[in-house]
């Protein structure tokens, strides 16, 4: 019988369990996660107003409930103290699929960007997502202006986070400490800029649409950046996606100013070239304007421009990590392979696969991973009959218990989720995230198995 770890809870992790499990009749897959919190991305990396999106989790969660797959977090593949080491996993199982996404962001490489008040945007998400690795240093306070680097959907969702007033975060999952902390946020402007033009943003138009429906917020544009994209003059010439982009910005900028409480300033052809202090910490961003270069490109035409911020989101896209006892290409941030085989000096690695982000790069949206899964698990069942081969221990979970490790099974993370329901009913909300590894644990352990 063939048995299968799969190394992260997220979609990629939780749809190469599936495919798994439809495409054999047998075959049984644990889902090992670090957190004991399952999901991934989709419980921590989309925004608590979402709830669309958010439900994608029951999809989810009917995979992890399947008879032939079981969840296992709190489980750390590593080589530190109280990890599990990536060469034992592979001794205890016939074939391991790591899922384990891009787990860091990409740097601007410039001049303060380590300043206090500089921040990258996962961290911001991650911190109003309730992550428990999440740090809470006083993201918003004393700050008037906020600046967004990039313009992608992770720079529109903080950007609508920070103009979100409390009455419309109050019904969210969001974690207490910061629902309190946004509530009483005095961000009045709030800048995202992007070093290109408007027809190159990586927005979609659902997202980019949504910032003008915030109460007491406006989106500010100005035509004149706009039209430095010669693709602004003429949409026509565009895919659709980028046309319907153009026409909402084209929108916003013929719109009167208004009084609202915050601003939304979308800012094209500006590359940031060093972040400023004062008193110690962030006061501006400074900006080289650009000019499109006829190649796609931009080049830099030796003019400045400081954009007041006592908050710097940098959102500039993400990268992977290396992984524990696995190859590692640097200049891509991914392992490499063959249609999911890890690749060892140019050679399938017997019994290693990879899905999801660690794969492809930091590409695609939640359901681009189905069809990367699919590839991945494909690769694995068609190499099961040498794999089976190798001897492995009846039950996994059996040796890793002897080992000293206590997984939180699915049991756990259900009394999580009651923990998490009677918290929020406690401070008359709805569902209330866990902020951190204490209560989390404390909660998980209160029904799992010893």
């Amino acid at each position: 019988m063939l048995r299968v770890a799969v190394v992260g809870s997220g979609p990629s992790g939780v749809y190469t369990a599936q495919s798994l499990v439809q495409q054999d009749p047998e075959v049984l897959v644990d889902v090992l996660d670090r957190l004991p919190a399952p999901y991934g991305l989709v419980r921590y990396g989309v925004a608590p107003d979402h709830e669309k999106i958010k439900s994608l989790q029951n999809n989810l969660r009917t995979v992890l409930e399947h008879e032939r797959v079981r969840f296992l977090g709190g489980v750390r593949i590593g080589s530190g103290p109280g990890e599990l080491p990536g060469t034992r996993l592979r001794e205890l199982y016939h074939a391991v699929v790591y899922c384990v996404g891009a787990a860091t962001d990409r740097h601007l490489g410039i001049p303060g960007e380590e300043l206090p008040g500089s921040w990258s945007a996962t961290e911001f998400v991650a911190w109003y997502s309730a992550h428990p690795d999440a740090v809470d240093d006083g993201f918003v306070q004393g700050a008037r202006s906020a600046v967004v680097i990039g313009v992608g959907n992770v720079a529109v969702d903080v950007a609508r986070m920070l103009a979100r007033g409390p009455a419309e975060l109050s019904p969210t999952d969001m974690p207490q400490a910061a629902l309190t902390a946004l509530a009483a946020s005095r961000v009045t402007d709030i800048h995202m800029v992007g070093r290109r033009g408007p027809s190159q943003a990586r927005f979609t138009t659902k997202e980019l649409r949504e910032l003008g429906t915030l109460p007491d917020a406006q989106v500010v544009v100005d035509e004149d950046e706009l039209r430095l994209d010669p693709a602004y003059t003429d949409p026509s010439t565009l895919p659709a996606a980028q046309r319907r982009n153009v026409e909402a910005l084209r929108t916003w900028a013929a719109t009167p100013p208004a009084s609202t409480a915050r601003r939304i300033r979308l800012r094209f052809f500006r590359r940031p070239v060093e972040l400023l202090a004062a008193g110690g910490r962030v006061s501006a961003v400074r900006f080289e304007r650009t000019v499109p270069d006829g190649t796609g490109g931009v080049t830099g035409t030796g003019q400045y421009e400081d954009i007041e911020a006592q908050l710097v989101l940098r959102s500039v896209g993400y990268r992977g990590v290396p992984l524990d006892d696995l190859p590692f290409d640097t200049t891509t941030g991914t392992v490499p392979h063959l249609a999911g085989r890890v690749l060892r000096d140019g050679h399938p690695s017997p019994g290693e696969y990879v899905a999801g982000w660690i794969k492809r790069g930091p590409t695609g949206v939640i359901g681009t991973n189905r069809p990367c899964a699919k590839e991945t698990a494909t690769s694995l069942l068609a190499d099961a009959p040498e794999l089976v081969q190798q001897e492995r221990p009846e039950d996994p979970l059996t040796a890793l218990r002897a080992e000293g490790f206590r997984p939180v099974e699915w049991a756990g993370w259900q009394a999580i989720e009651r923990a998490e329901a009677e918290l929020g009913a406690t401070l008359g909300r709805s569902v209330v995230k866990l902020p951190d590894w204490n209560s989390l644990m404390a909660a998980a352990r209160g029904t799992d198995t010893p």
